[in-house]
């Protein structure tokens, strides 16, 4: 039995949850989701709390069970409080500005600058000229635009530059030594 698909998700004061068939809409302060689910999944909402109820035991509807509640719990948390990711930019001469579109532009070692156009329900905002933070409603989107970003320009092993989110560590490998 899934630990996980098994708790109930409280709702809270300024949000809304609606259920029709298998598609959940979920209405706060920051934004509206909306979500269509498997049918193998049951989900309904008793005492301002949304439970979630698989059909049978096979294999596929419990990996559906827990998934599906995370999911919900991530929409309604989405919606009241938001979610971001922060990315460091590492290396001479590599730094982020936003234009007046809010279109991210980063210039990383290539010869042109990279434009970077948000997501529908994704902003930008850059701290200095290194720091870009990625927030918006949609955890999925948030975390997807960040590793679009990332894989612009992976951090390298050798001096560490490129684009690595807010304290991930690089391991650094020695480079040629004389004999």
């Amino acid at each position: 039995m899934s630990r996980i698909g098994k708790k109930p998700v409280n709702i809270p004061d300024g949000v809304k949850v609606e259920i029709k068939g298998h598609k959940v809409t979920v209405i706060g302060p920051k934004g509206t989701l909306s979500r269509e689910f498997h049918p193998n999944i049951k989900i309904k909402i008793e005492n301002n709390q949304v439970k979630v109820e698989r059909k049978n035991d096979m294999k596929f509807n419990r990996a559906l069970h827990g998934m599906v509640r995370a999911m919900i719990s991530n929409m309604i948390t989405g919606v009241k409080d938001g979610f971001e990711k922060r990315l460091e930019i590492h290396g001479m001469g590599y730094r982020a500005q936003l234009d007046k579109d809010k279109k991210l532009i980063l210039q990383i070692g290539y010869s042109n600058p990279v434009e970077v156009t948000p997501f529908e329900g994704i902003n930008f905002k850059v701290e200095g000229t290194n720091k870009i933070i990625i927030f918006g409603i949609d955890k999925e989107k948030v975390g997807e635009q960040a590793a679009k970003i990332r894989a612009l320009r992976k951090p390298e092993p050798y001096k560490g530059n490129g684009i690595r989110y807010e304290g991930e560590y690089v391991r650094r490998k020695i480079g040629k030594k004389g004999a």
